[in-house]
């Protein structure tokens, strides 16, 4: 016979039950909510410009979340489908020729245009790899994202040195929005398996949500085409085994 058991305590067992409903409440509602501040901040921006025919809160009683920012992704989509003819190509590059006129302003439109073209191209493998580097000392490792080879100027001075170069993003943690641009040696970086969503989580998490990783073994079975076996189904076997 197997051992029972031991009974928890009913605070332990409230306590328990509180934190496994917190785990699956707290993620809900921190999505819903900035879903929802994402539509409202939408909303703010896009209605005061919408003619009053043409919106709907003018025609019901009440206000249609979300309306702005439909008829935003609506107004942003027909311009990328004219900008992609001939007229549309035209038009776009006398404006682009107007704004490079401006001296501050053409800075500013050159830089975040080429940012958007780098993060928006869908061919760019740009913070698609997670890697690790000795940061900020040797013998201390820090996780980085990948960003991609050493162009320009920058590269033809490390070529000078025979030097092949990266460039990574380091960002700190929880707030993985600033960081800092290294350049590193391509034999320095260690290029890991997960992808950059695990490696965003693995930092606002402080190391706490780690990743699953499978290290795949020559000549075993590949994960996906063994049979998953559940926990339940686990315990029932530990159960009826022999004594």
């Amino acid at each position: 016979m197997t051992n029972k058991l031991p009974r928890l305590p009913i605070a332990t067992r409230i306590r328990n039950n509180f934190l496994a409903g917190l785990i699956i409440c707290a993620p809900i509602a921190i999505t819903l909510w900035l879903t929802w501040s994402v539509v409202r901040w939408a909303d703010s921006w896009v209605k005061p410009y919408i003619p009053a025919r043409y919106d709907p809160d003018s025609y019901l009683n009440f206000a249609v979340p979300g309306s702005g920012l439909l008829i935003a992704m609506i107004f942003i989509t027909i311009i990328g489908f004219l900008g992609k003819n001939l007229i549309g190509q035209t038009i776009v590059q006398f404006s682009e020729s107007l704004v490079r006129r401006v001296p501050l302003v053409r800075s500013i439109y050159k830089s975040l245009k080429q940012i958007f073209e780098t993060v928006l191209k869908e061919r760019s493998d740009s913070f698609k790899k997670v890697g690790l580097i000795e940061y900020p000392s040797a013998g201390l490792w820090s996780l980085v994202f990948i960003a991609t080879d050493a162009k320009g100027e920058i590269a033809s001075k490390f070529n000078a040195m025979g030097k092949d170069m990266v460039s990574v993003f380091l960002p700190p943690t929880p707030v993985p929005t600033a960081g800092f641009l290294i350049f590193v040696p391509r034999e320095k970086i260690v290029v890991l398996d997960m992808t950059a969503e695990d490696g965003a989580k693995l930092l606002v998490s402080g190391g706490l949500v780690t990743p699953e990783y499978l290290p795949v073994v020559p000549g075993a079975e590949p994960a996906a085409l063994k049979p998953k076996v559940s926990a339940r189904m686990k315990k029932a076997d530990r159960l009826i085994a022999p004594e």
